[in-house]
C-alpha cells in the first residue's frame, strides 16, 4: 500500500464530483473547501502562537526577578 490516495482514486473521486455537482459548482466547492482548510490551520495555529508568547512573556519576567 503506497498512499491512502493513488492517482486513480483522485480521479474517480473527481468523475464523482462532477457527476453530483456539475461543472458550475465546483469552482465555487473547490473555493469554500480550501476557505475551510485554511481557516483550520490559522485556528490550529493561534493556539500555539499564544503559548509561545506567554513562555516569552514568562521568560523576561523570570530574568527581570
Amino acid at each position: 500500500m503506497r498512499g491512502l490516495f493513488q492517482p486513480m482514486h483522485l480521479i474517480i473521486i473527481l468523475i464523482i464530483a462532477l457527476i453530483i455537482f456539475g461543472p458550475g459548482k465546483l469552482p465555487e466547492l473547490g473555493s469554500s473547501i480550501g476557505k475551510a482548510i485554511k481557516g483550520f490551520k490559522k485556528a490550529m495555529a493561534e493556539p500555539e502562537e499564544k503559548l509561545k508568547e506567554l513562555l516569552e512573556t514568562k521568560k523576561i519576567e523570570d530574568k527581570k526577578d
